[in-house]
């Protein structure tokens, strides 16, 4: 094979670059790998507006949300407005082989959909647990809360699946039926805290990191305009791992090193684990959103906790007649938008 190719009418390029230091890959193996995992990559990114991490020679790895001017007409794209920047972003719709192999050949590493479809923009169709153990931590403590909150979901009457983030952590995915985005964030919310009561010395929800005691931490804020890395997406670190699926009941030994995108073909067959072991679509538990309904958003207290105490600082520090000038004043600033 030459160092150039073309595949579904994709002219790609520099087949045989490193794809970034200490990738231990090249260019090829994404494209090979992306080739070959497609059909069961894209249901997973059809109709959702798409951000990638690319990363080219020489150059720091950046998210990509606006499409560059370059990009093929027959490559989807959907507008959406991102609140915080107050402007129109032109998304991708990677809804088949040549969109993603044009990606591929971008050097697009890592692939971020949206939990809502286009259609249906305040419908998420999942509930999204990030699941991420404190640095230094054995992988083994991701896992062991994402039993915790496979366990309040099955209190709750409800169901999931876990896959690897790729990285250090672990997701559980929830498909949700018919509820709005609020609702998703608020059942999300209740869920952590009750994963969290099931086991208090392990896991936490704590959002600041000084906060959280070298526990897991159950990260509830996946919700609304938010992205999640997509279910054998490769990632862009050492050696290049890839999200991939989890069986519940065979979890031990497991390490996101395991899967790769060098390894995860031969450890897939031809078989679509993600598909397989995700449940059906299936109604909010109502107790669990008005539980959730109670429970601050997490950035939000966050970030009000933030300012509590820097004033605090401000103010211990300050001689006493200049702690008025000292308190902060500003208005409180809106919650990050994740597609912003």
């Amino acid at each position: 094979m030459s160092k150039d190719d073309t595949r579904d009418g994709v002219a790609l390029t520099n087949l045989d670059q490193t794809l970034f230091e200490g990738a231990a890959a090249t260019k090829r193996d994404l494209v090979d790998y992306l080739d070959a995992v497609a059909n069961r990559m894209l249901p997973g990114l059809r109709d959702r507006p798409l951000s990638v991490v690319r990363i080219l020679r020489g150059q720091e790895a950046f998210m990509q949300k606006n499409v560059p001017k370059y990009t093929p007409d027959w490559v989807r794209t959907v507008p959406v407005w991102a609140e915080a920047s107050k402007r129109e972003i032109s998304y991708a719709l990677c809804n088949d082989r040549p969109t993603l192999l044009w990606f591929a050949n971008q050097r697009a590493v890592e692939y971020h959909p949206t939990l809502f479809r286009v259609d249906e923009r305040d419908r998420p169709t999942h509930l999204v647990m990030d699941i991420d153990p404190p640095e230094g931590a054995a992988f083994s403590v991701a896992l062991q809360a994402a039993l915790l909150v496979r366990q309040a979901l099955a209190d709750a009457g409800m169901a999931g699946a876990l896959k690897t983030s790729g990285a250090k952590g672990v997701h559980v995915m929830v498909p949700v039926a018919g509820a709005a985005t609020e609702e998703v964030a608020a059942a999300t919310r209740a869920l952590a805290v009750r994963a969290e009561r099931l086991d208090p010395e392990l896991a936490t929800t704590a959002f600041v990191r000084e906060d959280r005691e070298g526990k897991v931490f159950l990260d509830s804020t996946r919700a609304g305009g938010a992205t999640v890395v997509a279910a054998y997406s490769p990632r862009l670190r050492p050696g290049v791992p890839v999200s991939f699926p989890l069986s519940w009941d065979d979890l031990d030994g497991v390490e996101p090193g395991h899967f790769t995108v060098h390894t995860a073909l031969a450890l897939l067959g031809t078989d679509d684990p993600w598909a397989e072991r995700m449940p059906e679509p299936q109604p909010l538990n109502a107790v669990l959103v008005e539980e959730g309904r109670l429970i601050p958003i997490a950035r939000v207290a966050a970030m009000h906790e933030g300012k509590r105490r820097a004033r605090a600082r401000r103010e211990s520090a300050a001689p006493a007649g200049e702690v008025a000038e000292a308190t902060d004043q500003s208005p409180e600033a809106p919650a990050p938008d994740p597609l912003g």
